[in-house]
């Protein structure tokens, strides 16, 4: 799932070394000798094949004649990922090859410039901080139209959180407005030149117009009668503003071939909801590398162990899982003598449990205790140890082990066990019934953990509900498979909310998942609501200082575990295998189809 971008790249020397730190499994982490049970030498896939100093450009391979098919634990379900019932990783995996954007982000995480589409992006002042974009001549959608200034003018309108309906609401409903909102002015200077004015600074501003930020203005125009979306600004005839956002965030679901063109490498050719099927060919219009596989079927397979079985099998060609399994990690890790190659390495992602405060869980005593009776350390030895030896619970939300900044804040709050969770329970007034289950003002302590249709988090919540039980909370598991995508977790229907945020290097988005809701663009869907939080992510947000920057996110995070809101349970470590390719690295925040446009047949 992935929900949001985060993890600061304050500068591309600082952002390299930290996202190397909190990805790496080990020193060694693709070795075929390291812990995790790495074969061949991954660790060097992770680096484009023409990827040179900050900037990447896929390197223009032999041509690769067949389909390739890839296994995924999730479904696609819409073109523009960026509203809030789209916004999944299962989408930025499939879409990393079909939409291009500012940057490219290799295995390593490092931010690089997307050079086959883009010139430079340059700070021409950094007070005001002011940023241009050259894009380079003759690059195309798949449809003939020209991929311009005016894809990145409608970026920014849709994202910035300015633009209002006839009823005051943002015209556009995007998931995060984040970076985009301090945008004060946009403008074209000329069809390859866009420059962006910022109210106040923002480090992060690499992260901003990435692939699935940019949408076609040329369909939008046409769908919607709008001549020319550059003359529209935040402030233009709210009625035409709401008709464009409707088309933007309600129009580009699914698939429709006429309106869902490509600016990357390959364009969506099928998409088979039933069966969960996303078929891509190459783009003929694509600027860059002519080279990968000529059609890719991408599959979604929610069960981690039939999709190392269908690699056996020959079912697929390329397993890729964000839910390690260990029963799978062992199938994998077996077929070497099949030409299989296996890796796995942490992601910037983690695996957390939200607390919902329109609910019972309103009450911080309840919080308290049910962070105290789930020993995580369970968790990760029993569900994880087999993908990586040295998985362990993660005690912080804002920062991963490894990066400056990052401090223990739940190793003290988790897993105290059962007698000091029913002791807090008692000590606010919670009464233990004849069930053995606590009760207060006639409620049972008694919640539903909400989760996608995933072996691993069933798995997880079983061994909670024993937990938990002993302390006297009563916890039930709901699986819905549509859960992450069909509205249930960003309307905030649940009790407790169990699934992952994917993060990219850049902690600045962070901003939009906890602090207060304001409007439809948060991507809060819990319910929480405190000052402190609030106030130490602006600051962190806008300041210009890197340590002043760490010392403000450090407030957010302990702000964060003081609350008792999300419990963090482990960094997810992906597991993937491929065979009959040459090169396959699972990219943490945009999967194994990043560099896709350059991958060979194996010798």
């Amino acid at each position: 799932m992935r929900r949001s971008k985060a993890v600061s790249a304050w500068s591309m020397v600082a952002a390299a070394a930290l996202v190397l730190s909190a990805c790496s499994s080990g020193s060694d982490s693709g070795s075929s000798s390291d812990q995790n049970g790495s074969a061949g030498d991954v660790k060097s896939m992770a680096v484009g094949k023409a990827e040179s100093g900050d900037n990447f450009k896929l390197a223009n391979t032999p041509p690769y004649e067949g389909t390739v098919t890839v296994g995924i634990d999730d479904g696609y379900s819409g073109y523009n990922n960026d509203t809030p019932d789209t916004n999944s990783s299962y989408n930025t995996y499939v879409l990393t090859a079909v939409l291009s954007g500012a940057d490219v982000l290799d295995g390593n995480n490092k931010v690089l410039l997307n050079n086959d589409v883009f010139d430079s992006w340059t700070v021409t002042s950094p007070s005001p901080q002011v940023v241009e974009y050259k894009l380079k001549p003759n690059v195309k959608w798949s449809d003939g139209a020209a991929f311009d200034c005016k894809d990145l003018y409608f970026s920014w309108l849709s994202h910035s959180g300015k633009a209002k309906g006839p009823d005051g609401t943002q015209a556009f409903t995007s998931a995060s407005v984040t970076g985009y909102e301090l945008i004060s002015d946009a403008t074209c200077k000329d069809p390859l030149t866009f420059e962006t004015k910022y109210s106040s600074p923002y480090l992060d501003y690499k992260g901003l117009f990435n692939s699935t930020a940019i949408m076609p203005a040329h369909i939008a125009e046409a769908k919607t009668g709008i001549a020319d979306i550059t003359k529209l600004t935040p402030s233009s005839d709210a009625a035409t503003l709401k008709k464009l956002g409707d088309f933007w965030t309600n129009e580009w679901k699914g698939f429709k071939k006429d309106i869902m063109p490509s600016s990357g490498p390959y364009m969506i050719t099928a998409f088979d909801e039933n069966a969960k099927a996303v078929t891509l060919e190459k783009n003929p219009l694509w600027i860059g590398g002519k080279g990968g596989p000529s059609r890719i079927i991408v599959r979604a397979m929610e069960d981690t162990k039939a999709m190392a079985t269908a690699l056996q099998n020959g079912e697929i060609d390329v397993a890729a899982s964000t839910q390690p399994d260990a029963t799978a990690a062992a199938t994998l890790k077996g077929l070497a003598a099949q030409g299989v190659t296996y890796g796995s390495a942490s992601q910037l992602t983690f695996e957390h449990l939200d607390l919902n405060y329109k609910r019972m869980f309103a009450d911080k005593d309840l919080r308290k205790a049910f962070f105290e009776s789930v020993k995580r350390d369970e968790i990760t030895d029993k569900l994880l140890k087999q993908v990586q030896a040295d998985a362990k619970p993660l005690n912080g939300i804002v920062f991963f082990p490894g990066e400056e900044g990052f401090q223990d804040l739940y190793s003290k709050k988790a897993g105290l066990g059962a007698e000091v969770a029913a002791k807090t329970l008692s000590d606010a007034g919670w009464v233990k019934g004849a069930d053995g289950i606590f009760a207060k003002n006639g409620v049972r302590a008694s919640a539903k953990i909400t989760h996608n249709q995933n072996t691993r988090r069933t798995q997880t919540v079983e061994i909670i509900i024993s937990q938990a039980k002993l302390a006297g909370i009563e916890i039930k598991d709901e699986t819905d498979a549509n859960f992450l995508k069909g509205g249930r977790v960003s309307t905030g229907d649940y009790d407790i909310a169990l699934f992952g945020w994917s993060s990219a290097p850049f902690k600045a988005e962070q901003k939009s998942i906890y602090i207060t809701k304001t409007d439809e663009s948060s991507q809060n869907y819990q319910g929480l609501s405190d000052p402190a939080i609030d106030s130490a992510f602006q600051e962190a947000v806008s300041a210009t200082d890197v340590a002043v920057q760490t010392a403000a996110y450090q407030k957010a995070d302990q702000a964060l575990a003081d609350q008792y809101a999300t419990l963090p349970l482990f960094q997810t470590p992906s597991m993937w295998a491929f065979k009959g390719i040459d090169k396959t690295y699972m990219q943490s925040y945009n999967g194994v189809l990043w560099n896709v446009g350059e991958w060979e047949k194996a010798n």
